[in-house]
C-alpha cells in the first residue's frame, strides 16, 4: 500500500508485508513505488535506512518536467495540499 502521509513534515507512508530479512522489505519498498510513480524500480535508489523503518529514497534521471509531474504525484498519493510551482 502506498498512500498517506505521516510526521512533520510529511513523509509518505508505504506499507509491505515481506519481511525485513535479506532485502525483501527494501525490494518491496521500490517495487510498490515504482508501480506507484509508474517508473522502473531501477530508477529507485534507498539513500538512508537501508536497516530502518524510515527511509529516505531517490528517483534518479528525471527530466525537469518529469520531476514537476512526479511532485504532483507525491502530493496526491500522501493527500497533502499541492505545492506552487
Amino acid at each position: 500500500m502506498v498512500g498517506g502521509a505521516v510526521g512533520e513534515p510529511p513523509r509518505l507512508v508505504v506499507a509491505v508485508q515481506a519481511p525485513a530479512v535479506d532485502g525483501k522489505a527494501n525490494q518491496a519498498v521500490i517495487k510498490q513505488l515504482a508501480d506507484a510513480f509508474s517508473l522502473r524500480a531501477r530508477d529507485f535508489t534507498i539513500v538512508f535506512g537501508e536497516l530502518g523503518r524510515d527511509k529516505r529514497i531517490v528517483i534518479n534521471g528525471q527530466s525537469p518536467e518529469n520531476k514537476k509531474t512526479l511532485q504532483v504525484k507525491l502530493e496526491e498519493l500522501m493527500g497533502v495540499a499541492p505545492t506552487l510551482m
